[in-house]
């Protein structure tokens, strides 16, 4: 009797197992794949090139790199006479503008709010200097810049390649 009360709630779970796995496998295949736009090595050297020359208008001297949309360094570049620790504070903000996915002038408010002090104890660098790169409402990457004014180098440096090539391939 016993035996007989068990097997009927297991009878109706492996019913219902077998019923909906060719559905769930079916879903699951299609489900499974995305598409991700990448920043390539060509662009961020474009970015880096149209950063420096911004940065050459306003008479700055900065380090600036470029990562792509999981954080892997792509391109970086300090300018010369660039400070010692320029690569290093422009890779940490780009670092932060791309995990907290936002400028890191934003992130810097929030901390200093007191709103959210994750980003300390993070270990990320929220000072101004960095924006994700977003194209087509999808985020591809981060350039930091070690300048104060470095989030107008980006915002420049994005605008010059990315806003260029949507005017190029308009009909």
């Amino acid at each position: 009797m016993r035996i007989r009360s068990c097997l009927i709630p297991l009878t109706a779970i492996v019913t219902v197992a077998f019923v909906t796995v060719p559905f769930v496998t079916e879903v699951s295949a299609q489900a499974m794949i995305r598409e991700q736009k990448v920043i390539s090595s060509a662009g961020a050297r474009a970015m880096v090139d149209a950063c420096s020359a911004w940065a050459e208008r306003n008479h700055l001297i900065l380090a600036m790199s470029v990562l792509d949309w999981a954080g892997n360094l792509v391109e970086s570049h300090a300018m010369e006479g660039a400070a010692a620790n320029a690569i290093d504070t422009a890779l940490l903000k780009a670092k932060s503008a791309l995990r907290w996915r936002r400028a890191t002038s934003e992130t810097n408010k929030i901390v200093r709010s007191g709103e959210n002090l994750a980003p300390t104890f993070m270990h990320d660098f929220p000072q101004p200097g960095a924006l994700p790169i977003i194209v087509d409402g999808e985020m591809i990457g981060a350039m930091g810049v070690s300048s104060g004014d470095g989030e107008k180098c980006a915002q420049a440096a994005i605008d010059a390649v990315f806003k260029k090539q949507k005017a190029s391939t308009a009909p």
